[in-house]
């Protein structure tokens, strides 16, 4: 029986691009369990074709690192070591080194280890994958998962997706009227609408005739609250990533930032308008999707810098889309899908 094991130690977002790229990999095995930071779980809990799923603080990755635990590190070995896999393929961003995963697996005698490296190896890689020029990240996961002999069933489309049933949110929702969600929020400020933007949003979507739902994680409630203050329902810290999952699914289309929850409404097949800031580029990291409109200047000073807070006053190149070029371009995808 073959057993393979997937890394991805990465946010929620990272972790559903990477889904098509694991479907690839479920297809050529028995069994396939993955490997996650805990800030990446809630997201490997929603995706198809997965074993188990375990999980790892790993000291190399993420918005805030944990020191390095031997302890952690050394069990972490130990359990993979007893699951006894036959390959290993380490998922990471363009910038990312997957070469201290390698090494655990390696110690581990996993004797096929895969991943995308412009660092030399040594002895750790199987395969060193190059990354093509031009490549979004989903298409770049799968890229690798090819190489390490990964295919995609007859079928599949190669697309972000999540597994059903996903949680009833009929008590969050109140009745069935047609909405748009509006999530101001992001895991790093410069990918963020500020509350005053997000506000003008609501009110003017408000205006055309849409019902409004503002979504946000725990620590997002000094922009939900504001911006549904304009007459929006406010959803901010009041799911887990399921529900929001179930309130992205129902929506009609949803407005967001560069931020997992962009990557959650295409996963459920919801047309996204994201004001996208470009301090990654968009070409790698707008939302995956058959309906999506990009938003924002893409060339603006903070491009392609990884600020994490906007080096520019006012933040004009999200904060600068006018509110009546976002209901525009609600309005062009969800034609037929129309506001009561």
């Amino acid at each position: 029986m073959s057993r393979t094991l997937a890394v991805r130690l990465d946010n929620e977002g990272d972790v559903l691009l990477t889904g098509p790229a694991l479907r690839a990999l479920a297809a050529t095995t028995d069994i396939l369990d993955v490997l996650v930071a805990p800030s990446g779980l809630a997201a490997a809990e929603l995706l198809p074709e997965i074993c188990e799923r375990l999980v790892y603080p790993a000291p190399w990755s993420g918005f805030d690192p944990p020191p390095v635990d031997a302890a952690a590190t050394r069990e972490l070995v130990a359990k993979l070591a007893c699951r006894g896999y036959d390959r290993c393929v380490v998922f990471t961003s363009y910038h990312q080194s997957p070469l201290p995963m390698a090494l655990l697996a390696r110690l581990a005698g996993i004797g096929f280890v895969a991943a995308t490296s412009e660092d030399y190896p040594g002895s750790l890689l199987s395969v060193r994958h190059r990354r093509p020029d031009g490549l979004h990240e989903v298409e770049a996961a799968l890229d690798l998962a090819y190489a390490a002999g990964g295919r995609l069933p007859a079928g599949d489309d190669g697309r972000p997706a999540v597994q059903g049933p996903l949680p009833d949110v009929g008590h969050l929702l109140d009745d069935d009227e047609p909405y748009v969600v509006v999530h101001p929020g992001a895991s790093v400020p410069a990918r963020a609408l500020t509350a005053e933007h997000a506000g003008s949003i609501v009110e003017a979507l408000r205006a055309t005739g849409w019902r409004v739902v503002v979504t946000g994680g725990p620590g997002d409630a000094r922009l939900t609250a504001p911006a549904a203050a304009r007459g929006a329902l406010d959803l901010g810290g009041r799911t887990s990533f399921a529900e929001l999952a179930t309130v992205l699914a129902h929506a009609h289309c949803v407005v967001v930032g560069n931020t997992g929850p962009a990557h959650l409404a295409t996963a459920v097949d919801t047309p996204v308008v994201s004001l996208f800031s470009p301090v990654v580029p968009a070409e790698r990291w707008a939302p995956y999707g058959r309906d999506v409109v990009v938003l924002g200047d893409q060339r603006a000073a903070c491009a392609n810098t990884r600020a994490r807070e906007c080096p520019v006053p006012g933040h004009p190149c999200v904060s600068e889309v006018d509110a009546a070029a976002v209901v525009a371009a609600v309005a062009g995808l969800t034609t037929g899908r129309a506001a009561a």
